[in-house]
């Protein structure tokens, strides 16, 4: 499959979950200690979008999770390149379920709550212009199993963006390993 290069290494993921700090603390206080961590990776459909605010067509490549629809949008300023991918093999790849309607409406939904955040009245019309792009890319993801063995909680970490996820990617995350 291929992949968006990571911007997280296994150690460095691994440091993030053990930091020092509230986050964390909070983490092994609630579930126990962190167990192991593993990579897991998600598929992603790319889209163009494009709609008018104020006198101004815009453009922009958003890419959404082939699964449900749940996870954060990413967008790219341009369609990743060959030299921003990987391939990767690995049974830690969730598979792509959802239908493509059911995607384009999952997709303008979050796409309009950008767009209102950005200035509600700047918005000309309510009209966005989908164009899914051709391919599918995986986005990389660090799990951290806390816990014990009877009780595991998740704990994820974008790595691409660098960053802890929520409440919302750790519950994704775990009905795909309870599944």
């Amino acid at each position: 499959m291929r992949s968006l290069k990571p911007n997280v290494t296994k150690d460095e993921a691994l440091r993030t979950f053990r930091a020092p700090g509230p986050s964390s603390l909070y983490w092994r206080l609630r579930t126990g200690p962190l167990q192991r961590i593993a990579e897991a990776y998600v598929p992603f459909r790319l889209y163009r979008v494009r709609y008018a605010m104020n006198k101004e067509k815009v453009q922009r490549i958003f890419a959404m999770d082939a699964v449900d629809g749940s996870l954060d949008l990413f967008e790219f300023r341009t369609a990743p390149q060959e030299e921003e991918l990987v391939t990767v093999q690995t049974r830690n790849c969730l598979a792509g379920t959802l239908n493509e309607q059911r995607a384009q409406d999952v997709l303008r939904d979050k796409v309009l709550r950008i767009v209102f955040q950005q200035g509600f009245f700047k918005l000309r019309a309510a009209s966005l212009k989908i164009e899914a792009l051709p391919g599918e890319i995986h986005l990389p993801y660090w799990l951290g199993f806390y816990g014990a063995s009877d009780g595991l909680r998740c704990r994820v970490m974008d790595a691409v963006r660098r960053r802890l996820e929520g409440a919302k990617a750790s519950a994704f995350f775990e009905q795909w390993l309870a599944a």
